[in-house]
């Protein structure tokens, strides 16, 4: 699939041959500031359905204020965009996080301007047309950080998950989970507090190859519950009408 200015041939929101779900060690959370809204909203559901937690931000303004002051992982960045441009976004996002993997995203395919792009502290730089496999594996690549590799604990709500020795506990009690349901409950500790729709749940959990038409979220989402469940403390599963479902980290 490739990409200039408007979802071409993605009407459907299906992201063709797209890479399947990676499983990361903490959330990964991407923020896209783009004020195409047909190349934004193409990339969100790509990286939506590999399992990334997808913010979006139309303009330059509004996206250097979620990446100085929200928690993310990696910006996509595009360059021509109104009310501040991509290079002076990028500029004010190096002096104060460094370390933020930044893909700049632009329609300037010069060697002058994947110079200036790189120079001024770019991680990588994808040119339009893209191809959206492409965008996705240098995503997967930046993201592969030590920090990210040492991390083996998923923890909310009062459960604690050990990435290494597959333990699960909720307050203090040990739970015996399936393979499945591990995974399944280390995908809601990854986003806790957001909705998740269930077909992100199928294809970051189970995978492309999983008929899509089975109801196995809505089971294996029931035999978790059971487990979770304590004396007087519900599974804070919430079931969201119409949407999907979220992990509740408040009381």
């Amino acid at each position: 699939m490739v990409v200039n200015g408007v979802c071409d041939g993605a009407s459907t929101g299906t992201v063709a041959g797209s890479h399947p779900p990676l499983t990361y060690d903490v959330a990964m959370r991407i923020l896209v500031i783009e004020d195409e809204t047909a190349i934004a909203d193409f990339v969100q559901r790509g990286l939506q359905a590999e399992g990334h937690a997808v913010t979006c931000a139309a303009d330059g303004l509004e996206g250097e204020r979620h990446a100085l002051e929200d928690e993310v992982d990696l910006v996509v960045l595009d360059v021509m965009l109104p009310g501040k441009d991509g290079l002076s976004v990028l500029a004010a996002i190096r002096a104060v996080k460094p370390e933020l993997p930044v893909v700049m995203l632009s329609a300037r395919a010069s060697v002058d301007d994947r110079v200036a792009g790189l120079d001024g502290g770019a991680t990588d730089y994808v040119t339009k047309p893209f191809s959206f496999d492409e965008l996705a594996a240098r995503v997967r690549a930046h993201l592969r950080t030590p920090r990210q590799r040492d991390a083996t604990t998923l923890a909310a709500a009062g459960i604690e998950l050990d990435l290494l020795s597959r333990k699960v506990e909720r307050d203090g009690i040990e739970l015996r989970l399936s393979a499945r349901e591990f995974d399944l409950l280390a995908y809601f500790l990854r986003h806790p507090d957001q909705a998740l729709s269930r077909q992100q749940i199928l294809s970051a959990v189970w995978g492309y190859d999983f008929d899509p038409g089975t109801n196995v979220v809505e089971v294996y989402i029931r035999y978790l519950r059971r487990k979770l469940e304590l004396p007087g403390r519900p599974a804070p599963i919430d079931t969201l009408r119409s949407v999907g479902y979220r992990l509740t980290t408040r009381a």
